[in-house]
């Protein structure tokens, strides 16, 4: 019973939302689940932040290495989540002007929209530009050239990452927009790298990245099929029945 009943709104929920997108009738019914899965994900929310006090605060605790970090991140938490919940610096909405706290708690200027402006975006940015770094040192590790194959995406690699700087157009922006042989209609501007790296792209890559897609999205089907028949019931934790 205790699985029986998750099994079956998982399955009368999933079946409801594919409905909606055949089944005008079922619209009322989807809008309907998505409010009651806003509210599920409030209590997640609080469950998450709570399981972070409880391993941050643990780790404090137990003056494990890095317990530094955990303090500075339970300090960001706490800010964040006043900041948020008290709508600081938020100016009261036009439409209710007598209520203090009736505006968008992240409307431009507020110390929520300053935190996020100022310190999370630059911080994301910073590290993704650290990330760089990192991706081009394991590429050139993976990209060894050990064999035919390894020696093909190597060679690609470098096109593709010339050509798609100006490093590209410094090299080979030099080549004439000449044909090589005779009327053949390859020119020496054919082989500029960004010209190459474009091609690269668009001939390869993206008909790649679509089979991609289409294989994750029959994986997707697949596997949302079994968990609304119950074929599926890892998410349910152990299989034993209660």
């Amino acid at each position: 019973m205790k699985r029986t009943i998750p099994l079956f709104i998982s399955a009368v929920t999933g079946f409801v939302l594919i409905g909606t997108a055949f089944i005008p009738k079922f619209v009322d019914w989807g809008n309907d689940a998505m409010a009651w899965f806003n509210l599920l994900a409030a209590f997640a929310f609080i469950l998450g932040g709570g399981n972070l006090l409880k391993m941050q605060l643990q780790k404090i605790s137990a003056q494990q290495p890095g317990w530094g970090y955990a303090a500075v991140t339970l300090i960001a938490f706490f800010i964040t989540l006043f900041v948020g919940l008290a709508k600081v610096g938020v100016n009261p909405s036009v439409k209710f002007p007598e209520f203090a706290w009736s505006g968008e708690f992240q409307e431009e200027g507020s110390a929520f929209w300053w935190l996020f402006e100022y310190i999370f975006y630059p911080l994301s940015a910073t590290m993704f530009a650290l990330l760089a770094f990192y991706i081009s040192s394991a590429a050139f590790r993976a990209f060894r050239a050990k064999n035919t194959e390894a020696t093909i995406l190597l060679s690609i690699a470098v096109i593709v990452l010339l050509g798609r700087t100006y490093a590209g157009v410094w090299l080979t922006g030099w080549l004439p927009n000449e044909p090589i042989i005779g009327t053949s209609g390859i020119t020496y501007s054919d082989f500029h790298l960004p010209h190459l790296s474009q091609i690269i792209m668009d001939d390869f890559t993206t008909p790649g990245m679509r089979a991609i897609t289409i294989g994750i999205a029959l994986g997707v089907a697949s596997t949302s099929l079994k968990v609304l028949l119950g074929v599926d019931r890892s998410y349910l934790g152990s299989d034993q029945e209660a």
